[in-house]
């Protein structure tokens, strides 16, 4: 979801993925709230109960950080568990990583909403593979 005035991304929302008519919905809050669901958000609908915000949200359908993804056949899902040698806040979050052919997508837990990261997952990261 982006703002319409400005284009800015609102990390608060969740992040939506289609992979080719199968939608999946991951939305991080809090500092241990993870929601992950299937086809449950209509993306070409106006978003409501915004109009006391100053600004207008609307579905956005690309993200340049997407966009090497796109058409790509995905391999693998997992869960990662953020276990820090150094005890931190974001012990314990989970990350939703999508592996693909040439690189992974992750959308992580940025403390209280949603981060996008995209490489190779970081070793404080104890994986655990959802399918293939």
């Amino acid at each position: 979801m982006r703002f319409i005035e400005d284009g800015d991304w609102f990390a608060d929302c969740p992040v939506v993925l289609d992979f080719d008519g199968l939608q999946v919905e991951v939305c991080h809050s809090k500092l241990d709230e993870l929601s992950i669901g299937w086809n449950t958000i209509d993306t070409a609908a106006t978003i409501a109960g915004w109009e006391w915000f100053e600004l207008t949200p609307q579905w956005s359908h690309g993200d340049e950080r997407l966009e090497p993804f796109v058409g790509q056949e995905l391999r693998e899902v997992a869960l990662l568990e953020w276990r820090s040698a150094a005890r931190d806040l974001a012990a314990g979050t989970v990350a939703v990583e999508f592996a693909f052919a040439d690189g992974c997508l992750r959308i992580v837990n940025g403390l209280d909403e949603n981060r996008i990261e995209i490489g190779a997952a970081q070793q404080e990261y104890i994986r655990h593979r959802l399918g293939r």
